[in-house]
Protein backbone atom coordinates (compact mmCIF):
# COMPACT_ATOMS: atom_id res chain seq x y z
CA UNK A 1 0.00 0.00 0.00
CA UNK A 2 1.48 3.38 -0.95
CA UNK A 3 2.40 5.83 1.77
CA UNK A 4 -0.41 8.36 2.28
CA UNK A 5 0.14 11.95 1.30
CA UNK A 6 0.45 14.45 4.17
CA UNK A 7 -2.79 16.14 5.19
CA UNK A 8 -1.44 19.61 4.33
CA UNK A 9 -0.53 18.46 0.83
CA UNK A 10 -4.02 17.03 0.22
CA UNK A 11 -5.63 20.21 1.54
CA UNK A 12 -3.46 22.34 -0.76
CA UNK A 13 -4.30 20.23 -3.83
CA UNK A 14 -8.03 20.40 -3.03
CA UNK A 15 -7.81 24.18 -2.57
CA UNK A 16 -6.06 24.56 -5.94
CA UNK A 17 -8.67 22.34 -7.59
CA UNK A 18 -11.53 24.37 -6.13
CA UNK A 19 -9.95 27.71 -7.04
CA UNK A 20 -8.99 26.64 -10.58
CA UNK A 21 -9.59 28.93 -13.54
CA UNK A 22 -12.44 28.19 -15.94
CA UNK A 23 -11.38 25.65 -18.53
CA UNK A 24 -8.82 23.98 -16.27
CA UNK A 25 -9.84 20.36 -15.69
CA UNK A 26 -9.35 18.17 -12.66
CA UNK A 27 -7.27 15.90 -14.89
CA UNK A 28 -4.83 18.76 -15.55
CA UNK A 29 -4.54 19.63 -11.88
CA UNK A 30 -4.08 15.98 -10.92
CA UNK A 31 -1.34 15.61 -13.55
CA UNK A 32 0.37 18.80 -12.33
CA UNK A 33 0.53 17.39 -8.79
CA UNK A 34 1.47 13.87 -9.91
CA UNK A 35 -1.64 12.15 -8.61
CA UNK A 36 -4.45 10.24 -10.29
CA UNK A 37 -7.63 12.17 -11.05
CA UNK A 38 -9.67 9.66 -9.01
CA UNK A 39 -7.45 10.39 -6.02
CA UNK A 40 -8.14 14.09 -6.40
CA UNK A 41 -11.89 13.44 -6.73
CA UNK A 42 -11.81 11.33 -3.57
CA UNK A 43 -9.93 14.05 -1.67
CA UNK A 44 -12.49 16.63 -2.80
CA UNK A 45 -15.43 14.44 -1.69
CA UNK A 46 -13.79 13.82 1.68
CA UNK A 47 -13.15 17.56 2.13
CA UNK A 48 -16.87 18.18 1.44
CA UNK A 49 -17.85 15.60 4.06
CA UNK A 50 -15.41 17.05 6.60
CA UNK A 51 -16.81 20.54 5.92
CA UNK A 52 -20.38 19.29 6.39
CA UNK A 53 -21.35 20.02 2.79
CA UNK A 54 -22.03 16.34 2.06
CA UNK A 55 -23.25 13.53 4.28
CA UNK A 56 -20.84 10.77 5.18
CA UNK A 57 -18.13 9.62 7.59
CA UNK A 58 -15.67 12.37 8.41
CA UNK A 59 -11.93 11.92 8.67
CA UNK A 60 -12.26 12.05 12.46
CA UNK A 61 -15.00 9.42 12.43
CA UNK A 62 -12.89 7.14 10.25
CA UNK A 63 -9.84 7.55 12.50
CA UNK A 64 -11.92 6.76 15.60
CA UNK A 65 -13.39 3.71 13.89
CA UNK A 66 -9.93 2.45 12.89
CA UNK A 67 -8.69 2.93 16.47
CA UNK A 68 -11.74 1.15 17.90
CA UNK A 69 -11.23 -1.80 15.53
CA UNK A 70 -7.55 -1.98 16.47
CA UNK A 71 -8.47 -1.97 20.17
CA UNK A 72 -11.14 -4.65 19.67
CA UNK A 73 -8.64 -6.88 17.87
CA UNK A 74 -6.11 -6.45 20.68
CA UNK A 75 -8.72 -7.23 23.34
CA UNK A 76 -9.87 -10.31 21.41
CA UNK A 77 -6.27 -11.55 21.29
CA UNK A 78 -5.85 -10.96 25.02
CA UNK A 79 -9.14 -12.73 25.67
CA UNK A 80 -7.96 -15.75 23.66
CA UNK A 81 -4.73 -15.94 25.68
CA UNK A 82 -6.68 -15.80 28.94
CA UNK A 83 -9.16 -18.43 27.71
CA UNK A 84 -6.33 -20.81 26.82
CA UNK A 85 -4.56 -20.18 30.12
CA UNK A 86 -7.76 -20.87 32.06
CA UNK A 87 -8.31 -24.11 30.13
CA UNK A 88 -4.73 -25.21 30.77
CA UNK A 89 -4.90 -24.40 34.47
CA UNK A 90 -8.25 -26.13 34.92
CA UNK A 91 -6.82 -29.31 33.32
CA UNK A 92 -3.77 -29.16 35.60
CA UNK A 93 -5.95 -29.04 38.73
CA UNK A 94 -8.28 -31.94 37.87
CA UNK A 95 -7.93 -35.05 40.09
CA UNK A 96 -6.28 -37.82 38.12
CA UNK A 97 -5.33 -35.33 35.43
CA UNK A 98 -2.00 -35.35 33.73
CA UNK A 99 -1.06 -32.01 35.21
CA UNK A 100 1.83 -31.52 37.60
CA UNK A 101 -0.56 -30.52 40.37
CA UNK A 102 -1.87 -34.08 40.82
CA UNK A 103 -0.92 -35.79 44.10
CA UNK A 104 -1.69 -39.32 42.84
CA UNK A 105 0.99 -41.62 41.53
Amino acid sequence: MPKPYPREYRDDVVRVARDRDPGVTLEQIAADFGIHVMTLSKWMRLADVDAGVKAGSTTTDNAELREARRRIKLLEQENEVLRRAAAYLSQANLPGGSGKGSSRS
